[in-house]
This record gives structure tokens, sequence and C-alpha cells, in this order.
């Protein structure tokens, strides 16, 4: 991929930004000239929050050289509070932690390097979102 495209795709790759239909109230991502719901091209971009829950998830252990490095790794359908269903890469958890229904957040995270001397690419995955609840207090003695 060239340096241009990278830059055209910043937005939804950095900010989770993506398309609202202004004449039905369709969310998209990534972003979409027409609505894929009444087909109008009336259609504002819109910044979701990047919080969402486990829709469903798959390991995947076999991948592109590109992503090699990450092998296995989970990717999972995230249903956004705010917007659409998406796909992303989960980060920062086990294989063994994941669940469906967990609520996760969107970080920024790097993807893959083009090369020796090519850019380094960053984009969204999501990690778990852990209530306090989640972690034990200290006991004091």
């Amino acid at each position: 991929m060239d340096i241009p495209r990278y830059w055209r795709l910043k937005n939804q790759r950095y900010r989770l930004e993506g398309a609202v239909c202004q004449n039905c109230g369709h969310k998209s991502f990534p972003p979409r000239m027409v609505c894929p719901q009444c087909k109008s091209k009336d259609l504002k971009s819109v910044r979701f929050n990047g919080k969402g829950i486990v829709y469903s998830y798959t390991i995947l252990y076999q991948t592109s050289e590109r992503y090699e490095e990450y092998v296995p790794y989970i990717v999972a359908l995230i249903d956004l509070e705010d917007g659409p269903r998406i796909t992303a890469q989960l980060t920062d958890i086990d294989l063994n932690q994941v669940k469906i229904g967990m609520p996760v957040e969107m970080v920024i995270r790097k993807y893959f390097e083009e090369g020796e001397t090519g850019p380094i690419v960053y984009g969204y995955k999501f990690r778990p979102v852990f209530s306090r609840q989640d972690f034990s207090e200290p006991t004091i003695k």
C-alpha cells in the first residue's frame, strides 16, 4: 500500500470514523458514499466512541506473512455501543480469556511494517475493559 492511501484511511484507522445516513439513520463502518439501507447519498461523517461488546470471535493460527508475528491471535465481531458491528483484532488478552459479551474498547496498536525501510502501519484494535470488581483489593493486615 502506498503512503497516500495510508493518509486517506487515517481517520477510520485512528479515530474509528464512519458514516451516518441523514435519510434513514443507518450507521456504517468503514464510511460509505451510498447508504446500504436506503441508497441515499446524503451521508455525514461520524466518530464512534470505540466502546462495545464482543459478539463473536475466532482464533487465527495461520495468516499472511504480514501478520505472522501475532499468530495465534483473536479476531472478533464487535457491536459498537453507538454504531455498527465491526471486525477487529483483540489485543492485551490471553486466548483463553476472551468471552462473548465481554466489554471492549478501541486502542491504537501496530498492524505491520512495510519491509525494513517502509512505514510502520498503526490502526485500531480492541482490548478488554475491566471493572474495579475484576481486581481483588489487597488485604492489609
